[in-house]
């Protein structure tokens, strides 16, 4: 079975455009998307949507979304950059994974919380009438980027919205958010932002001593 290639998928959208659309871009964190927004602003109008309710500690999620404004605020780009804030909604997350605690990290709970996100991101994309959605979570390697992409397409398809396809971390992609997060002196946190995966880094790092 052939994989598909996500990174050629955007390289043929980007070649059909006939001028800048309007992107509701979904951010987890101002490191990941410090590539994505230089990358994409060439050639889109992006929003960027700040919507992690899969961060558990209210203080880090503060600073994460202050992190996420001030890269916005200092980064120059073609197109403009706006933000779009959510309300901080843990509870939403808790209750999806309920039953799936103690799932390892890129399991099924990972996949809950992708759809969450997600599917938050194609319903705003649609009330806003915006030309395309997509995430920067395909930029880690941690994450698994077809699996990502399924969910987009299919929430495409559901609210008549065109979902960006990419693999953010090709082509250096991931390289070039450290080199980016270096130069803004951005946070980078070493875990994704539930309780769960925290434990689990913690215990990596114990392991490890």
């Amino acid at each position: 079975m052939n994989r598909i290639n996500y990174q050629n998928l955007l390289d043929k959208t980007i070649e059909s455009l006939d001028g800048p659309k309007t992107l509701l871009l979904h951010s987890c964190c101002a490191p990941c998307s410090s590539y994505v927004l230089e990358y994409l602003s060439q050639y889109f109008e992006i929003t960027v949507l700040y919507y992690n309710p899969n961060i558990t500690f209210e203080e880090e999620y503060t600073y994460r979304k202050a992190e996420q404004k001030r890269l916005i605020s200092e980064m120059q780009s073609k197109y403009p950059i706006k933000f779009m804030d959510c309300d901080y909604d843990p509870e939403n997350f808790f209750a999806a994974v309920k039953g799936y605690e103690k799932e390892p990290e890129g399991g099924a709970r990972c996949k809950i919380c992708f759809n969450i996100r997600l599917r938050k991101t194609a319903e705003l994309a649609k009330e806003n009438s915006f030309d395309f959605f997509t995430t920067t979570l395909t930029i880690s390697p941690l994450k698994n980027a077809e699996l990502l992409n399924e969910i987009g397409d299919i929430l495409s398809a559901e609210y008549g919205v065109k979902y960006l396809n990419s693999d953010f971390k090709k082509r250096n992609g991931y390289k070039r958010s450290i080199e980016l997060s270096k130069q803004y002196d951005l946070y980078r946190q070493d875990y994704c932002g539930c309780v769960y995966s925290k434990v689990e880094r913690e215990r990596a790092g114990c392991s490890a001593q």
